[in-house]
């Protein structure tokens, strides 16, 4: 278990992680400690804890936001992959439906031909 000093607000905090992950819980000290600035700037010091729960507040609206987008991005996916595999069952009907309607046709032109008989002169083409 690896260890980390994140800096928030002048403090800084020893922090346990997964081995690989200071990093990252560094960038996300960063940025908890850059909102906290944030606010601090708009609203002056009105005291350690309540910017600390003003930033996470602001933070887990901005997290609430990307999820709610996240779902409508994944359901508009859905509806999309639905779409396609409708379009290629539709697609696969047409192709079935053409091909047999060839198939129809060939099966009529060779009886026609059967029917005909042999060209006058023996041959298959016009010459």
């Amino acid at each position: 278990m690896a260890q980390v000093t994140v800096t928030i607000g002048g403090r800084a905090y020893r922090m346990a992680c997964d081995d690989g992950q200071e990093d990252h819980l560094t960038r996300l000290g960063t940025e908890v400690d850059a909102r906290i600035d944030q606010l601090r700037a708009a609203f002056g010091e009105i005291g350690d804890q309540r910017l600390s729960v003003m930033a996470a507040i602001t933070l887990a609206d901005e997290l609430s936001e990307v999820r709610r987008r996240l779902g409508e991005a994944e359901r508009n996916a859905s509806a999309e992959r639905e779409a396609r595999d409708e379009a290629a069952r539709q697609l696969g009907r047409v192709e079935a439906s053409l091909a047999s309607t060839v198939v129809s046709a060939a099966e009529r032109l060779e009886q026609l031909a059967r029917e005909l008989g042999p060209s006058p002169s023996g041959g298959v083409g016009m010459g």
